[in-house]
């Protein structure tokens, strides 16, 4: 399985549509909720969403929709990124909802050779996410430097690093 891309890999007009998409549970919303300290009732307290908000219910945090979506595009976009350079922009179209099924993907808007290392380059790419109905309810662009195929040859492949099983040691058969 491909894991992110090389530079010359990429391609100005390529979408790649992110699989498989996520299903958001309230347990989800409410982690990522505790964990960032984002404690808002609009995504914590049913009542308080349920009675006093246009939308009658919990709605997910929107940067939990943003990690979602990014994370789904790494296998297809920065898996081997050097570095994530920039969030251009960062859109919330439309809510979230608890039981919502996000899906992702990303359009690669340009590519550029780093003018200071021929090994590397920058690719600009913007994804979209959409729900089970098909409403996209996110939209980002983002930055990435990636490298080239020399890089990532000089470097060892394809998975540097990884080792390699050991045979079990042979028992001895004395008697």
């Amino acid at each position: 399985m491909q894991f992110g891309r090389t530079f010359e890999e990429f391609e100005v007009g390529a979408v790649y549509k992110h699989w498989p998409g996520k299903t958001v549970t309230e347990y989800d919303d409410h982690l990522f909720c505790l964990l960032t300290m984002n404690h808002h009732p609009l995504h914590m307290d049913a009542n308080y969403a349920g009675s006093t908000t246009d939308f009658g219910k919990n709605v997910v945090v929107g940067n939990y929709v943003y990690s979602l979506l990014l994370g789904m595009s790494v296998p297809d976009v920065s898996g081997k990124a050097i570095a994530n350079l920039e969030v251009e922009s960062l859109k919330h179209i439309a809510p979230t909802f608890h039981g919502d099924t996000l899906y992702g993907e990303s359009t690669v808007l340009a590519k550029t050779p780093s003018r200071s290392k021929a090994d590397r380059g920058v690719v600009q790419v913007e994804t979209r996410g959409y729900n089970q109905d098909g409403t996209v309810v996110c939209v980002f662009r983002r930055k990435v430097m990636v490298p080239t195929r020399a890089y990532v040859e000089e470097r060892g492949g394809e998975q540097p690093g990884r080792p390699e099983p050991l045979d079990p040691p042979q028992k001895s058969r004395e008697k």
